[in-house]
């Protein structure tokens, strides 16, 4: 008679209760750190491509001034260099506030995790529910 019998009572549940909650936690924890390896990602690359664009674009404009002050009538160089310094510094303080503006904007950077967490929550709120009537 070696057969194991499932222990039954208070003790037994409350154990069970707390493996399946530690279980929970250990998945949730497992999703917040794959979410944060993946974010890391994202970012890294993002930064990556934006670096190197930013290198190019920033020779192509310096090259573009000096084709342009070069066609313009010398009586004008001056002029179109300060309309052209102008035009940078407003495009680029534009820039900087749009990207302001897209960090503070909530992104969802543990959009799974909470929508897991919710989820949780909602069975609990269900299974208690039903325990009541």
């Amino acid at each position: 008679m070696s057969d194991k019998v499932p222990a039954s009572g208070l003790f037994a549940s409350v154990r069970r209760l707390l493996g399946t909650a530690l279980d929970m936690a250990q998945v949730r924890l497992e999703l917040l750190g794959t979410e944060v390896e993946f974010e890391k990602r994202r970012l890294l690359d993002s930064l990556l491509r934006a670096a190197i664009a930013l290198l190019l674009l920033g020779v192509g404009l310096v090259l573009l001034c000096a084709v342009l002050i070069l066609i313009v009538a010398d009586a004008y160089r001056l002029a179109a260099l300060a309309v052209m310094t102008v035009l940078f510094l407003i495009a680029g303080l534009l820039l900087i506030l749009s990207a302001r503006q897209h960090l503070r904007s909530p992104n969802g950077l543990f959009s799974a995790s909470v929508t897991e967490l919710a989820k949780d929550r909602a069975g609990l709120q269900t299974s208690d529910e039903d325990a009541t009537r």
